[in-house]
């Protein structure tokens, strides 16, 4: 009897072991103290489980399985389950998601309410919405436009940008769940932020072409800038702006109307003939015309003016000597 009771509590130990190296191969080699009691590991199991290797501790009440190192995803899983209930979020939910291109040192997660800050990882306090949650690789992470939104309240402009523009490349942009997310969270300290880089992604009636194009010659009316000839044809090609004396045009940009290969690859090669005739073109978009008006058309002055001198320049050779 005594025989077949020790057979069953070591098929027990044998069984217990496989189940705890399952869930651990399932969180990157991570386990913690609540699901080791739920695996049956008592106190005094994993106190010996430690002791012989099997455990090693990474946090409190977290222990690696079998592991010396962890790898990023090990670390960031290890400081979730420190920190339960708690998401990998910011910087370390932006790596998951493919936004950034490197992997950030520190972890981030976020909690339901404050608490004291863990050594080893940051933890930042928000209530969340179940919208706002998701997993990826079986890591509990903010979702896409929360992270977006975190980011915002972290990082400078260019590389909030960057991260939105790194979003649409993987076809992960999704304006209707920024939206959302913004309408949630409408006090958050990265909102103002985040909306202000969302504006080129926004539709907007002005960024049709002919309305596009009525925006912008009002726009070099008012700044006393020489009128253009609008939709004028050169060397076969229509312009959408267009200074004969300067040999000099502006190419208005809607996004729609470029958004595919050929698009592409006919811009570059239109843009070869215009200079090919001895015409100068910049492009300006939609959403900069709309965004900062002024700066477009300080711009557009200073660059007429240059054009002005360099035509002078070839028509007098002495000119200026």
């Amino acid at each position: 009897m005594g025989d077949q009771g020790q057979e069953e509590r070591d098929r027990g130990t044998r069984q217990g072991h496989t189940e705890l190296f399952e869930l651990a191969t399932r969180q990157h080699g991570v386990v913690s103290t609540r699901q080791l009691r739920e695996l049956g590991y008592g106190k005094n199991s994993a106190a010996k489980a430690h002791r012989v290797g099997r455990l090693r501790r990474i946090h409190r009440g977290v222990y690696a399985v079998g592991h010396e190192v962890l790898d990023w995803n090990g670390r960031c899983m290890a400081a979730v389950l420190a920190a339960q209930p708690a998401v990998a979020s910011h910087l370390s939910a932006a790596y998951l998601w493919g936004l950034l291109r490197y992997r950030p040192e520190r972890i981030h997660v976020t909690v339901p309410t404050e608490r004291r800050q863990r050594r080893g990882f940051r933890v930042h306090f928000a209530p969340l919405r179940t919208a706002d949650l998701t997993r990826i690789e079986r890591i509990p992470i903010t979702s896409l436009a929360r992270t977006q939104l975190d980011l915002a309240a972290m990082l400078p402009t260019p590389r909030l940008e960057k991260a939105l523009e790194r979003s649409e490349e993987l076809q992960l942009f999704d304006l209707h769940e920024l939206e959302a997310v913004l309408g949630r969270y409408s006090h958050h300290p990265g909102s103002k932020s985040l909306r202000q880089a969302l504006a080129i992604y926004r539709p907007s009636p002005a960024f049709t072409r002919s309305g596009l194009e009525r925006r912008f010659l009002a726009l070099v009316k008012r700044a006393g800038l020489p009128t253009p000839a609008m939709n004028f044809n050169v060397v076969g090609l229509e312009l959408d702006a267009y200074w004969e004396p300067e040999r000099f045009a502006v190419e208005l940009d809607v996004y729609e109307t470029h958004g595919t290969h050929a698009a592409f690859e006919r811009d570059r090669l239109r843009h070869e003939d215009l200079m090919l005739a001895g015409i100068e073109m910049i492009r300006v978009t939609g959403p900069r015309l709309d965004r900062e008006p002024r700066q477009v058309m300080e711009r557009l002055g200073t660059l007429l003016r240059e054009r002005q001198q360099q035509l002078s320049v070839r028509r007098f050779p002495g000119y200026g000597r």
